[in-house]
């Protein structure tokens, strides 16, 4: 009779495409990453990975651990209009980090200290795959510096909360982060006087 069930070799199969993903993106960052480079790596054919993870966004986000698909609450973040996005944003991280499902999350921001790969990877996550696609659908001028500006300050709130734990930060309540720094991503988010003062400064060079 023949036998049924996992194929010999495949069983770390997926955990080997993620490491080298990580790896990859890294040091070449998203756009200079491939799956071609990915499954070369994994010594797996580049069928596989998609098998697995269906794009290269899906690769991104399986090896960043993110608990939630950006796709998918970037809208449920902008249906209730541009008032109160900056406060909504803090919500949404710190509920989601404090979460049992975000907890491989924090396990990469925990390892960005003297980790440069580690720390690449979490900058383009955060800017490029939440902060950049929700300025992008906002249409706002100069997104990826109003992005850039919002994942510096949630960033910071991670590792001051889960890494560093300074306090009142790290034992604050979701709505005093969110009253807190929310006024201050919604400026980043909103308020047409942050890029006019980076045009301002280019000028002057």
């Amino acid at each position: 009779m023949a036998r049924t069930g996992r194929r010999p070799g495949l069983g770390g199969t997926r955990e080997r495409i993620l490491a080298a993903a990580r790896s990859d993106f890294g040091k070449a960052g998203y756009e200079g990453t491939t799956i071609r480079g990915i499954a070369a790596q994994a010594k797996v054919d580049p069928a596989l990975v998609m098998h697995y993870f269906e794009s290269k966004d899906g690769v991104f986000r399986a090896a960043m651990q993110f608990p939630v698909d950006p796709a998918e609450f970037i809208p449920r973040l902008l249906a209730p209009g541009l008032d109160g996005l900056g406060e909504r944003l803090v919500r949404f991280f710190v509920e989601t980090w404090d979460s049992p499902a975000g907890s491989p999350f924090l396990g990469l921001i925990r390892s960005v200290v003297g980790n440069e790969d580690a720390a690449a990877q979490l900058r383009e996550f955060v800017t490029r795959e939440v902060l950049g696609r929700l300025a992008r659908a906002l249409e706002l001028d100069q997104p990826q510096l109003r992005a850039a500006l919002v994942a510096s300050q949630l960033v910071g709130l991670a590792m001051l909360r889960y890494v560093v734990r300074v306090e009142p930060v790290a034992s604050a309540s979701t709505d005093e982060l969110a009253a807190w720094l929310g006024p201050t991503l919604q400026r980043y988010l909103t308020d047409p006087r942050v890029t006019k003062v980076n045009r301002r400064s280019r000028r002057r060079r």
